[in-house]
């Protein structure tokens, strides 16, 4: 509300008082200092947490009396170039599978830092009233400018002081991806924070608006829906989790440590899950396929996620109708979307339907390709779904069910509308 305040006209039929002079004060502060400040803080709030967490791991395993506190900080540092996508190569294995975890709570403390910004600057340029009257402004884009770019010089500068000789990282790549997460991610919260989003989004026609929450919605039931399935294999097969993590011999501070790293990669299982919901399934090593019409398995490292995998072997012939469900996700979100913006135009339903199935199954196509990658040498570099044929399948079930309850839901808002 500040923000959206900052952008209205003043009024000059009375004298401000001190807190409205304070609170502009506030929402004028320079650009550039706080813009570039935002972006070093968001690279210090994650990279912070981690070499803390690694220090504090460092202590607790063995009383810290193997290795120094600085190998501990390194460790955590290069977790968090890890989650930027830079890869790892350590005595020849190879690990490029990004824990989608930690990417996650990097894009929360850049969306958390960018908004921040965004109230920031948001006294500076034009009002609500010269932009609708069509004047430019480069408030924003400055400061997404400024904030994605001091974010990738952090993330380089970071890789340049943590890489060693033995380890190697890919730091064209973890810099690439910092400036797209920090410009789209951190973008995204200082336009918001600003309070330009809300004036930009008056001109978005009401129908991509419809649409663009029916992707949304439907993106966000499919996951939730992979999440339980996820859950319910854990569960059913819980006693095999635990006898894994009493295999390994960890005491209790190591094991609280390995069931953070668990959760790391948790939405990358989960993405693992979505794909064999959908039929063409995941591999968990070279030669090997999880997937309802069977299930082909070789050795596995000891780690409590694998015991969700089914068992070696043909599957029950209901796991078959188990591709019925993302039809039906789509068919549930499109249904709660039409109720909230109803529509009589039958062009409109049908788009909105459609576009919103499409949407949903490329996202979750790209999230499936982010989590999939090689987990260590020999067999275990080919770890991932099968993302191209669960782009398809994706796009096609959800897509349909989405084109069905347009139809549907339109049809019986046409109806309702004739009888009153």
């Amino acid at each position: 509300m500040d923000a959206m305040t900052s952008l209205l006209p003043e009024s000059r039929t009375r004298a401000r008082t001190s807190a409205e002079v304070t609170a502009d004060l506030r929402h004028r502060r320079p650009l550039v200092l706080v813009a570039t400040l935002g972006g070093m803080g968001a690279a210090a709030g994650v990279l912070v947490v981690l070499c803390a967490l690694a220090i504090v791991g460092w202590f607790l395993t063995d009383s810290g009396s193997f290795g120094q506190p600085g190998d501990a900080v390194r460790t955590g540092a290069t977790a968090w170039l890890v989650g930027h996508g830079s890869g790892l190569r350590v005595s020849g294995s190879l690990v490029t599978m990004v824990p989608l975890g930690l990417m996650v709570l990097i894009a929360w403390a850049l969306w958390r830092a960018g908004h921040r910004v965004g109230d920031s600057i948001s006294g500076h340029g034009p009002d609500a009233d010269r932009i609708a009257d069509g004047e430019r402004d480069w408030t924003v884009p400055t400061a997404i400018g400024l904030f994605s770019l001091t974010y990738a010089v952090a993330v380089a500068v970071i890789g340049a002081v943590t890489a060693t000789p033995e380890m190697g990282l890919d730091m064209t790549r973890a810099t690439v991806w910092g400036l797209l997460l920090s410009a789209v991610v951190g973008g995204a919260g200082i336009a918001v924070g600003s309070g330009r989003a809300s004036i930009w989004l008056v001109v978005v026609p009401p129908a991509i608006r419809a649409a663009a929450l029916t992707v949304w919605r439907i993106l966000a039931g499919w996951l939730l829906v992979s999440t339980l399935m996820l859950l319910g294999a854990l569960v059913l097969d819980f006693s095999t989790a635990a006898n894994v993590m009493s295999q390994l011999g960890t005491n209790g501070t190591e094991s609280i440590l390995y069931t953070l790293v668990t959760l790391v990669v948790a939405p990358n299982a989960v993405a693992f899950s979505g794909a064999f919901l959908l039929g063409p399934g995941f591999t968990v090593g070279a030669g090997t396929l999880v997937a309802p019409a069977g299930v082909v398995l070789g050795p596995l490292p000891m780690f409590p996620l694998f015991a969700a995998l089914p068992d070696a072997g043909p599957q029950p012939g209901w796991t078959g109708w188990l591709i019925l469900l993302a039809g039906l996700v789509a068919v549930v979100a499109v249904i709660q979307v039409q109720r909230r913006h109803p529509t009589t135009r039958w062009d409109e339903g049908l788009v909105r339907g459609l576009a919103g199935g499409v949407g949903a199954g490329l996202l979750f196509g790209l999230i499936a390709h982010w989590s999939g990658g090689a987990i260590g040498p020999g067999r275990m570099t080919d770890v991932g779904p099968h993302v191209l044929d669960a782009t398809v399948r994706a796009v096609t079930a959800m897509g349909v069910g989405g084109v069905v309850a347009g139809a549907g839901v339109t049809w019986c808002q046409r109806r309702s509308l004739r009888a009153d």
